[in-house]
């Protein structure tokens, strides 16, 4: 035996740190006064085995010495005195012959350029490099696996390859980068496997592959070799369309969406849709409901339903729950070629506890930080991840860049912004630690958040960074050039409460908070912003949008709810709505059940959708509504003070002032006949919206169509137009140049509504 006994005992005992120095081919320089070679392999299951000469074809075998009953071989070959090219051939325990190359005879698949970039936090596709990757080295076919633990003492590869024993794999460290590498020749794409990292505390972790493309579902969670180069994409007029629009104001009418609850398949054990299934589905309801994107409540890996997705495990991993990563490629693919774009929940804010995961990765606390005045959340119980270590950063950032690379998303809404920019988070004195300045602001997050938005607009012109930002942080959606922290827009988080607090109250005591309408306009204009109804306002006792709304019967529910829908999208800002709530869904969102399709047979639910779908079509066809959110000149009061009756109206305009939208509120239950309004034209002004329409589910009540000026001066104009404003209605006017003309009229419903509902859930796939 020429390999040391301690040594082996390493190798036998699992703590083998640099395998690659005993494992495979060596030169020997002192063989009986002769040079030669030794070969060593540590197979799994192996009961014999022999080296065959791959540059001597046909030559005999070399027989192997059996070193250990593990599997442990040793060979000594005093007669050649070169390296040469050879494969271990050896029969195992349940009765099999194989064949195979050594991976422990191949050169680290990562250079010394790609570990010092990854270490100073600037390999911006190191999800290329770390992880698991299907590779041809050197004309052999296998897996090559890569990972990150800089304090392991020992880090080795488990799998069904394996047996999941932690002996046979082990990895080699490379360097001082604190990365640990393996090529595998053989294995394939379907591989099931973990890491075994030992801490410096001797206590062995068993861990899923943080860079991992694929999943299995839960408890055993293991990671999976994926291929996502497999996909032929067919989006590319969508891709050049969508860098082509960089920068610019276009329509943003998003509709979010849980894929695990949209819709769900009765006959098989309620169970959600996959990929495959929601892609035609939801193509088809978006494009009729004239939503110009989809945002998906977060589909990166996660091991607890009830979170919604929130608490990621696998930050480059859509979830197995729905299908492949193939699959999830297919859903994005169709929507783009259906001319609908994809929004994906990212959470960089923080990451939960399990102990497969993140958390103490090698023994310490390597993503997150050691005290937990800054490492751990609050309010969810989670860890926050240390974006001042450079790996931890590129970690992150390798992680919203690759999104946008493997599977050609539009864009991602980052979660829980203002957690990120505070130190004192939902925190009390004491509990947390001062930056180097004193202050409360978490520097090292705000570096991190200009960083990746930088490089996202830089690599994907067109792609949309989106802030969930609940504060009034300064230059959110500003760039980075400007000192802001350069997302394209932010969620209008204070316009949502206001608004619903208003439209909670009862009519009659609106008067007494005319303000909560108001008061948004005075910031609007200081980001550019997404006005949001999302899934966070319907869950836990908040009630559906459709029961937030101060009435007591459904009717009047419905009528404040399309009179809110109607103010909200004439309203400057982009456009968010959660699910359900296009359709006036009663119930609470339930992420275990589908929506109440079923709502839709019935009047005051179908209305409520119906305007939500013209509402998107008048949006995205005008750009005076659409395209023209962050010019202040678009927005101007007409009159904002009369709280007294609770109606309120203002005009959105184009830039020369030649084509005006009158919006008009009125938000109690009274008709108001002969409401004077002042407007800055002469002429026929076109009632092209009314929410108290019939086929909304009103009573009809209205204008007629439209009506023409009076030389009458009113709220500081010297023409007026006197209005019949019917209760609980939001009413749009166009301006006509010309005397009176056609009015148009709400989109008919072509069938009636019960049958419309029907037709909509199909026998196989129904609420």
């Amino acid at each position: 035996m020429i390999i040391p006994e301690f040594e082996l005992k390493a190798f036998l005992s699992a703590q083998q740190s640099n395998p690659h120095a005993w494992l495979g081919m060596h030169p020997v320089k002192k063989v009986r006064s002769r040079g030669g070679v030794v070969v060593r392999a540590f197979l799994y299951g192996a009961q014999r085995c022999e080296v065959v000469d791959m540059d001597a074809p046909g030559a005999p075998a070399y027989p192997m010495r059996l070193l250990a009953a593990q599997g442990f071989f040793e060979l000594l070959v005093p007669k050649k005195t070169k390296l040469f090219r050879y494969q271990l051939r050896y029969a195992t325990e349940w009765g099999e012959t194989r064949q195979v190359f050594d991976g422990y005879c191949f050169l680290p698949t990562l250079s010394d350029q790609d570990l010092y970039l990854f270490n100073e936090g600037n390999e911006h596709r190191i999800y290329d490099k770390l992880g698991a990757h299907l590779r041809n080295v050197g004309g052999v076919p296998g897996v090559t696996f890569a990972v990150w633990a800089p304090t392991a003492r020992q880090v080795s590869l488990l799998g069904n390859f394996n047996g999941w024993d932690a002996r046979y794999h082990p990895m080699r460290p490379l360097g001082s980068s604190g990365v640990w590498e393996l090529f595998v020749p053989g294995l394939r794409k379907g591989e099931l496997y973990k890491f075994a990292v030992e801490g410096g505390d001797g206590h062995r972790r068993i861990k899923t592959d943080p860079y991992a493309k694929f999943f299995e579902a839960p408890p055993n969670n293991a990671s999976i070799v994926a291929d996502t180069h497999r996909h032929r994409w067919g989006d590319g007029a969508w891709m050049e369309k969508r860098r082509e629009s960089a920068g610019a104001d276009r329509p943003l009418s998003i509709y979010e969406v849980h894929l695990g609850s949209w819709r769900r398949v009765p006959e098989d054990a309620s169970r959600p849709l996959k990929y495959r299934e929601i892609a035609p589905l939801l193509a088809d309801y978006v494009l009729e409901m004239g939503f110009t994107h989809v945002e998906l409540l977060p589909i990166s890996e996660y091991p607890f339903d009830g979170s919604w997705g929130y608490q990621v495990t696998g930050f480059f991993a859509p979830t197995h729950r729905f299908g492949t990563p193939e699959d999830f490629q297919f859903m994005v693919d169709h929507l783009h070629q259906r001319g609908i774009g994809v929004i994906l929940d990212w959470v960089p804010a923080h990451f939960p506890r399990d102990s497969f995961a993140l958390a103490e990765f090698d023994g310490t606390h390597l993503y997150e930080h050691a005290d937990p005045r800054l490492g751990a959340h609050q309010d969810w119980g989670t860890l926050i991840f240390n974006f001042g270590r450079h790996e931890v950063r590129c970690f992150l950032i390798a992680s919203a860049l690759a999104w946008l690379d493997r599977y050609h998303i539009d864009g991602l809404r980052v979660d829980a912004v203002a957690s990120m920019l505070y130190l004192d988070y939902s925190r009390k004195e004491g509990e947390w630690i001062p930056n180097q300045y004193g202050g409360r602001e978490n520097l090292e997050a705000i570096a991190f958040l200009r960083q990746v938005n930088d490089l996202v607009h830089h690599y994907y012109p067109g792609a949309l960074m989106i802030a969930e930002e609940s504060t009034s942080f300064g230059g959110v959606s500003k760039p980075t050039r400007d000192g802001g922290l350069g997302f394209d827009y932010k969620w209008n988080m204070g316009m949502m409460h206001d608004t619903l607090e208003y439209f909670r109250r009862d009519p009659l005591h609106r008067k007494w908070h005319h303000h909560l309408l108001t008061f948004g306009m005075l910031y609007q204009y200081s980001e550019n912003f997404v006005t949001v109804y999302s899934h966070d306002e319907v869950v836990h006792g908040k009630a559906s949008m459709l029961f937030k709304m101060g009435a007591a019967h459904i009717p009047e529910k419905a009528a404040n709810l399309r009179a809110l829908y109607g103010y909200v999208w004439t309203y400057p800002g982009k456009k968010l709505l959660f699910m359900g709530g296009e359709f006036g869904q009663s119930a609470e969102w339930n992420h275990g059940a589908s929506l109440d399709w079923h709502l839709r047979q019935y009047r005051d639910h179908e209305g409520v959708r119906l305007l939500v779908r013209d509402l998107n079509q008048l949006y995205s066809s005008d750009p005076v509504l659409s395209a023209q959110d962050f010019r202040p000149g678009n927005f101007r009061w007409v009159n904002c003070n009369d709280g007294d009756n609770s109606v309120i109206s203002f005009l959105r305009l184009d830039e020369g002032e030649t084509k005006i939208y009158l919006i008009v509120g009125n938000y109690t239950p009274v008709l108001r006949a002969n409401y004077r309004v002042g407007v800055p034209r002469p002429g026929y002004w076109l009632e092209v919206l009314n929410t108290n329409a019939e086929a909304y589910g009103g009573s009809g009540a209205g204008n007629f169509g439209g009506i023409n000026t009076k030389d009458l001066g009113a709220d500081g104009q010297a023409q007026s137009l006197d209005l019949t404003l019917p209760g609980l209605s939001t009413l749009v006017f166009l301006w006509q140049a010309s005397a009176q003309g056609k009015a148009l009229q709400p989109t008919e419903v072509a069938v009636e509504v019960a049958a419309d509902a029907a037709a909509f859930l199909s026998p196989s796939v129904s609420a």
